[in-house]
């Protein structure tokens, strides 16, 4: 009972708010009487904001905010009066007040008595309340108050984001930044800090976030302008390993283990609780898993006009007067995610090769980031003239005797990268005087040679010397066999038709006389296949004829469901084709071997001249064969129908014949050119503390074989006599030192003693 009176107490709030919660209908007219209080209080403490007595203030709004669900008809207009409290008096608050009404509307929002757009009404406009350059006034108390509503927005946009999206939250939300990048000031910030830390845990995910990004990479403000630039160039790595960081923290809970204890130990209330609690928080982590299924696509891709973007970037930041406004680090940022627009989608940005030329010199101070980005933004489809125009300038620049060897590797590595994204970029002379590198005396260059070669081999071996094409691209080039059609200005040569290398599974079928005499037995997966496709295949393999019909109960079954492999593939036509080809060359060779037999013996003695004819008649014949063969290849090949046996066999046939090379070289114009790998690695020389530093490294975790050396108490080393005095006196016994102890006199014994006090008064 006296608790209770205790409760009524103006003073005792928090007491009174504990019975409340438990019993509201009980505690009525005492809750009337503190919000009276309240208001009160509110209308005192409105007329002089800045006076110092609001604790009573914000102990009462606390705790009205902790029990107006309990009473929602006394309280319908006490969520307003706070926002307006907040809106239209921040500034003259307290920084305590102020924060407990913004922990209030939080509250309020979690217990359902407010939705999610009231809150961000309250709360959002203090973002930008306060302006970055003039906070004298306020101090850290800004600064404080903005770190509190930032995350609170943040946490708000992922409760309403986890399992099912809020569209129509996001879509407001949105709205309100694209309103702030509209404004043209440094309040645009706050608009790229919560895009950016939404997208980082997968929150907002969709081409309208990225548009808020390309509002902000184009925004006057320097600072804003970085903030979206950044964004695009590490974002979704950003993203990638906080999704990583969280996968691994996350502690498994085993459920199925308390369960198992429920059953077996004595049943309580406390264990029960515990298996609820349990429950929740795995289907809670199975929602968030649910919510962190993103769309698994970069901010590069999503963008709405890549064209346009790119030019607004390239003409506004580094074109403009106004580039003076950043300095060099943001700049090649700014040209980086030009280059890797350029090359993802394939963009024409002319002006930005000419612009490359000024800082492509050694001396620049981060000239690799340059180097990287100039590689990144070459592509097929820009014209070789103007990437040349890179490339001869990089080649005076850096490749030259004169230069160290690593910035010589620096400039080959870079042409390799350009070249390899576009090869018709350089002429055959030029491209023959950087090969020759591959005799240099520095081993960085000589690797940048030689994987020049290596790339022209595979892609134009005709510009490259006699002595560097390799043995298989010169056979190819003699016998005619290479296809230049990838290496013309605006012909992708990377499109494949057709199965590659199937030319020479029917070339072996032919010769072995395996067309058309496929057995059941080739039909027949490996057993690991079959179990893994038992459940996708049902009934067997129903050979339709062109132009006539079929039923799987038709081939299940009956006459036709009878019918053998062989007769379906006689049926097919390509036995019948198989044969009517080998009736003709069967046909020539006899009138070949009829010819060669009607030789007269005068024929035999003509000599060379002579000779030469029969042979002319038999080369013709032999070009018709070829003709022939490869109509019956290409027939084959248009009607033939692969079991995984010919499949098998073809990836051997690949194999042994090096097909891969025929399918060019694959371009892969979205990968990222690392600045750090263009000098290439060298060894040189190291000095002695480098060695040291080696030395210790390797030592590392050794302490049960690391050496004494420099952990004694004294660093000096031990003399003889020292380490006499350790042993054991056995081991002295017969040493001639100390027999002649024994028989010393009393007087030598006098002087030792003697000596030894005068040695200690000296070392005092």
């Amino acid at each position: 009972m006296k608790r209770k009176r205790a409760a009524i107490l103006p003073t005792n709030i928090a007491l009174l708010q504990n019975l409340v919660r438990r019993d509201p209908e009980s505690y009525h007219e005492e809750f009337l009487q503190q919000y009276s209080h309240y208001e009160s209080l509110r209308d005192i403490y409105l007329l002089n904001p800045s006076s110092d007595d609001g604790e009573d203030f914000e102990e009462l709004i606390g705790f009205v905010s902790a029990v107006c669900s309990c009473y929602p008809t006394e309280t319908a207009n006490f969520p307003e009066e706070l926002k307006l409290i907040l809106l239209n008096n921040h500034r003259d608050l307290s920084p305590q007040l102020r924060e407990k009404i913004i922990q209030c509307l939080i509250m309020l929002r979690n217990k359902g008595v407010i939705n999610p757009e009231f809150l961000i009404q309250s709360i959002f406009p203090l973002l930008t309340a306060y302006s970055p350059n003039n906070e004298d006034n306020v101090g850290v108390h800004a600064k404080a108050l903005r770190r509190q509503v930032y995350s609170a927005l943040i946490t708000l946009l992922k409760a309403v984001n986890t399992g099912t999206k809020n569209v129509k939250l996001n879509r407001s939300t949105q709205a309100l930044l694209f309103n702030l990048l509209e404004q043209k000031d440094g309040n645009g910030l706050w608009a790229t800090k919560l895009t950016r830390e939404l997208w980082r845990r997968g929150i907002w995910d969709d081409s309208r976030t990225v548009e808020i990004m390309t509002q902000a990479s184009i925004h006057p403000d320097a600072k804003v302008v970085v903030s979206g630039v950044k964004f695009f160039l590490g974002a979704d790595k950003e993203r990638e390993e906080a999704f990583q960081e969280n996968s691994d923290d996350e502690d498994e809970i085993d459920t199925s283990g308390l369960r198992h204890k429920m059953l077996m130990n004595k049943k309580s209330s406390k264990r029960g609780k515990k298996l609820e609690a349990a429950v929740k928080a795995v289907k809670k982590k199975n929602n968030s898993r649910i919510s962190a299924t993103y769309l698994n696509f970069s901010a590069i891709h999503l963008l709405r006009d890549p064209q346009q973007f790119a030019e607004a970037l390239f003409d506004q930041h580094l074109t403009s007067k106004n580039s003076n406004k950043f300095d060099l680090d943001q700049k090649i940022a700014i040209m980086n995610l030009i280059s890797r627009l350029v090359g993802t989608h394939k963009l024409t940005v002319l002006g930005l090769y000419s612009f490359f030329l000024k800082y492509l010199t050694p001396k620049q101070r981060n000239v690799t980031q340059v180097m990287a980005a100039a590689a990144q933004a070459t592509h097929d489809l820009v014209p070789p003239e103007t990437i040349n125009m890179v490339i001869r300038k990089i080649t005076d620049e850096f490749v030259s005797e004169g230069v160290a060897a690593e910035v010589a590797a620096a400039g080959i590595n870079t042409i390799r990268e350009i070249l390899s994204r576009s090869p018709t970029a350089i002429d055959e002379t030029l491209l023959q005087d950087l090969t020759e590198y591959k005799g240099s005396k520095s081993k960085p260059v000589v690797v940048a040679a030689r994987s020049l070669i290596s790339l022209y081999r595979e892609v134009a071996p005709e510009m490259l010397s006699k002595k560097d094409r390799g043995k298989t691209a010169t056979m190819e080039i003699i016998h005619g066999e290479r296809d230049n059609s990838g290496q013309q200005f605006g012909v992708d040569g990377s499109n494949v038709t057709g199965i590659p290398g199937l030319e020479l599974l029917i070339k072996w079928k032919m010769e072995q006389g395996l067309l058309g005499k496929e057995n059941e037995e080739d039909w027949k997966l490996p057993d690991s296949d079959e179990e893994d496709l038992g459940g996708d295949i049902d009934g067997e393999w129903v050979n339709v004829e062109e132009g006539k019909e079929y039923n799987v109960s038709d081939a299940e079954g009956g006459e036709d469901g009878d019918e053998s492999l062989e007769d379906k593939l006689k049926r097919s036509g390509i036995k019948k084709k198989y044969a009517k080809y080998m009736k003709k060359s069967k046909k020539k060779e006899d009138e070949e071997n009829d010819s060669d037999l009607e030789l007269s013996d005068d024929d035999e003695e003509a000599g060379e001249g002579d000779s030469e004819r029969p042979r002319k008649k038999s080369k013709k014949n032999n070009n018709d064969s070829t003709e022939e063969e490869k109509k019956a290849i290409a027939e084959a090949m248009s009607t033939a129908v692969l079991t995984p046996a010919d499949f098998a066999k073809l990836k051997e046939l690949q194999q042994q014949a090096g097909i891969e090379k025929y399918l060019g070289h694959k371009l892969n114009n979205e990968a990222e050119v690392d600045s750090t790998t263009l000098v290439g690695s060298s060894k040189y020389k190291q000095n002695k503390e480098e060695r040291l530093a080696h030395v210790r490294e390797g030592r590392e975790d050794r302490e049960k074989f690391s050496s004494r050396k420099g952990k004694r108490e004294n660093a000096h080393s031990t003399t003889n006599r020292e380490k006499a005095r350790k042993k054991n006196f056995v081991m002295m016994i017969h040493k001639r030192s100390v027999q002649g102890k024994q028989k010393m006199s009393l007087r030598d014994r006098q002087k030792v003693l003697r000596a030894h006090i005068d040695k200690q008064k000296k070392g005092k």
